[in-house]
């Protein structure tokens, strides 16, 4: 498929091979692929399927052993050069080199048409695929037994073309007989005519015949083919069960023998200092985050109040987006003088200041609860995670909703931002808030209450920070959650979050779709933004850690200014901070304004662009080096509280968000049984509690679905289920459809009335 290519490492060449059209279902090929420095590039052969990319060291390794995969429903492409490509997903990177420039495009072409197929595929997927495969020897007898239906119904269908050509012919010499007799000229054009048409009557019905003979051989050769796929599929699906469990097993004698060591240190992506024992000549490796194109913010040598920033063209980022990375380069200072004399800036002892109402610090401790991981995780791989039935152990004492409440912990931010005068300055303080929402998440591997329908969640916080939220499940497939924030401090949040999440076996990916309003009342400025991907690791084996990836765009659509954001993923071999978060804020025109720098689990600078020039980088790309004024700080995180890792890492204001509170409406999540039950260390009543509502909640859509099939008997139109708290409208900036408040929740409460709520509980 390729020509030629020379590897600096090893001089080995690839011969042509030919492969599939691109946008086939199918391309393959061989290709280049970096390995280390020591072996350079390798040549791989490598297989486009149904959205995953997957390479192997000859073609004979596809029979037994995969070297990687890469989902490209998920994927970032790159091209670095004439021959040169980069695909990143979910925290892996592939650096590829192709023959020619002519191949590599056709490579590119290829994968981004398998890419959004794979998109579509994934929107599109059912909401009700849960059933087991039936085994290959029920396959086989059902597909027998068709063909020996159909080859019955061939039968029958000769036997009938037979008697239609002998009672035709009889037809045929009566009709002869009668133009021999003679009868008047009408009479005999009549009946020449009738003839005619049995003649034609006779072919069609042979035609018929013949057509059918034929669909029952395509239908005998197609069910061989079909019986080999699908028990080479079910090979594959058996060592893949086997290789995963083989994994707990070593997995659960490696964790034994941790706990038996006297002394055991642990070694977790979540310190720094792994990064110190990593040789210069060893950072890009197999699994290396980095592409080419990083660029990095160093300190000026000769005035400490400036930094120099190297990035790519401003007008050449907003076409690729491609991003900026950085660092602080002196001491950080404040935002303004403001946040040096606003205590809800600085620490939360300044929030707990001003809070009225004294607010619980602590929950029970975590129990310690032992659960055989792979029982429920092996018939998992593949399906929808809000589809698998998992028990509390996996779960934190907290709703979805109340997750997504969780994105206000740092709601002053948004307070200081209404009080901007200058949108650019405006906008630096957005993203601030956009990454903060993230930093709670560091620690928080274990999963939220997947809200039943007709939930919802109400966080009063109007005497505290000036704020009242609501939430409501909207859908229950997919998953989606409608919230809407209101500030009597000068700005409004809404958002509609539908919850895609997928189960790959090694890691979970967790894609939250739906776009994020932000209006501030005295400007007008209205933002909008969506979030990044969530990657758990170590899911079967190991320790469980999570890291954010991906691009956030924020727009100011009354200004058209822009702000946008890089979430690198974690690397071992990278140089570069975990975690890290860069961005450029610029105006209507792509005029870089601000950098921004940091990471999403604890802090976001921002530094002025003082100045710019043009360079060449040592590949021969244009650059723009940006001098910049001293970064400023945008926000920190608060600190954790004590004994916050036996009470599932919350923050201050996640552990109040369970609170019990008089008022609330009946479909509260804090009114939620089984959680409360959870939270309360009863993990064997709630996983009984979580049972019976699931099964309540089942029931309820059986009876809904029941209802509509009945409406469509009688030819009448059904409404469906439709939310009590929110309306779905089309937005007027984005175009999209989605569910926004339409009022009566907190008038309701005032009154007590919660007579129209559905009993979900």
């Amino acid at each position: 498929m390729s020509d030629p290519v020379k590897s600096s490492a090893s001089g080995s060449t690839s011969s042509n091979t030919p492969a599939a059209a691109p946008g086939s279902d199918t391309y393959k090929g061989w290709l280049f692929k970096w390995t280390n420095y020591l072996k350079g590039y390798q040549r791989r052969w490598f297989v486009l399927s149904n959205g995953l990319l997957s390479y192997y060291r000859t073609q004979a390794e596809m029979a037994h052993t995969c070297r990687g995969t890469i989902n490209l429903a998920t994927a970032h492409i790159d091209t670095e050069d004439v021959c040169n490509m980069v695909l990143s997903s979910g925290g892996r990177t592939y650096h590829l080199k192709a023959g020619t420039e002519v191949e590599r495009q056709k490579w590119v072409t290829a994968l981004e048409l398998a890419k959004a197929k794979a998109i579509r595929m994934m929107n599109d997927q059912s909401d009700d695929s849960g059933e087991e495969e039936p085994t290959s020897r029920s396959d086989r007898s059902e597909l027998q037994g068709a063909l020996k239906t159909l080859a019955s119904k061939l039968d029958d269908l000769c036997t009938c073309n037979d008697l239609i050509a002998k009672h035709g012919a009889a037809l045929q010499r009566s009709l002869s007989e009668l133009e021999a007799l003679r009868v008047p000229v009408e009479g005999s054009e009549k009946i020449k005519a009738v003839n005619e048409r049995a003649t034609l009557f006779r072919i069609t019905s042979n035609a018929m015949i013949n057509a059918c003979r034929d669909f029952l051989e395509l239908a005998e050769s197609h069910s061989r083919r079909w019986q080999r796929v699908l028990q080479h599929e079910r090979e594959q699906r058996t060592h893949l069960e086997e290789t995963i469990e083989q994994l707990a097993k070593q997995h659960n004698s490696l964790e034994r023998a941790w706990r038996e060591a006297p002394t055991h240190t642990s070694n977790t992506p979540d310190t720094t200092s792994t990064h110190t024992g990593v040789s210069e000549r060893s950072r890009k490796e197999e699994a290396s985050d980095e592409d080419e194109d990083t660029e990095y913010f160093d300190a000026m040598e000769d005035s400490p109040a400036f930094i120099t920033v190297t990035a790519t063209d401003v007008s050449q980022h907003r076409r690729s987006q491609s991003n900026l990375s950085g660092a602080s380069g002196g001491q950080p200072s404040d935002w303004s003088l403001e946040q040096h004399s606003s205590p809800s800036c600085n620490d939360l002892s300044g929030r707990e200041v001003q809070t009225r109402r004294r607010r619980r610090s602590r929950i029970p401790d975590k129990p310690n609860y032992s659960l055989n991981l792979w029982s429920i995780m092996k018939n998992c791989i593949g399906k929808e995670l809000s589809k698998i039935p998992m028990p509390v152990n996996f779960n934190e004492p907290l709703s979805m909703l109340q997750r997504l409440t969780e994105d206000l912990e740092y709601s002053e931010l948004l307070d200081k931002a209404a009080r901007c005068e200058n949108s650019l300055e405006q906008m630096c303080l957005v993203a601030a808030f956009s990454v903060s929402s993230y930093s709670t998440t560091v620690h928080r591997t274990a999963k939220p209450f997947n809200p039943l329908l007709g939930e919802t969640y109400e966080l009063d916080r109007l005497d505290d920070y000036g704020y009242r939220s609501l939430c409501e499940q909207v859908s229950h497939h997919p998953p989606a959650a409608a919230h809407h924030v209101i500030s009597q401090r000068g700005w409004t949040l809404w958002q509609e979050i539908t919850i895609a999440s997928k189960f790959r076996g090694k890691y979970l990916s967790i894609m939250p779709l739906g776009a994020i309003h932000l209006q501030f009342h005295a400007s007008g400025n209205h933002y909008v933004w969506r979030k990044v991907t969530s990657t758990v690791h170590n899911i079967i084996v190991g320790k469980l850690w999570i890291d954010q990836s991906g691009d956030i765009d924020i727009v100011n659509h009354r200004t058209k200014e822009t702000c946008q954001l890089k979430f690198s993923p974690y690397s071992y071999f990278s140089r570069e901070v975990p975690r890290k978060v860069t961005g450029v804020v610029s105006d209507s025109e792509g005029q870089a304004h601000y950098i921004l720098s940091g990471t999403w689990d604890d802090r976001m600078e921002s530094a002025k662009i003082q100045s710019s020039r043009g360079s060449n980088s040592a590949e021969g790309k244009q650059k723009t080096v940006y001098q910049t004024l001293t970064p400023r700080l945008l926000w920190k995180k608060y600190p954790l509280p004590e004994n916050a890792e036996n009470m599932y890492f919350f923050s201050s204001l996640a552990l109040t968000l369970n609170e019990e509170e008089d008022g609330v409406c009946v479909t509260d999540s804090r009114l939620r049984p089984d959680q409360r039950l959870m939270e309360e260390g009863r993990w064997d009543e709630a996983n009984m509690e979580k049972q019976r509502l699931e099964e309540k909640q089942r029931a309820v859509r059986r009876r809904r679905e029941a209802e509509a099939s009945d409406a469509m008997d009688q030819g009448q139109e059904y409404e469906g289920y439709k939310p009590l708290w929110f309306h779905q409208r089309t937005d007027p900036v984005t175009g999209e459809m989605n569910f926004v408040y339409k009022g009566g929740y907190w008038e309701t409460k005032d009154r007590q009335d919660w007579s129209m709520c559905p009993d979900i509980f």
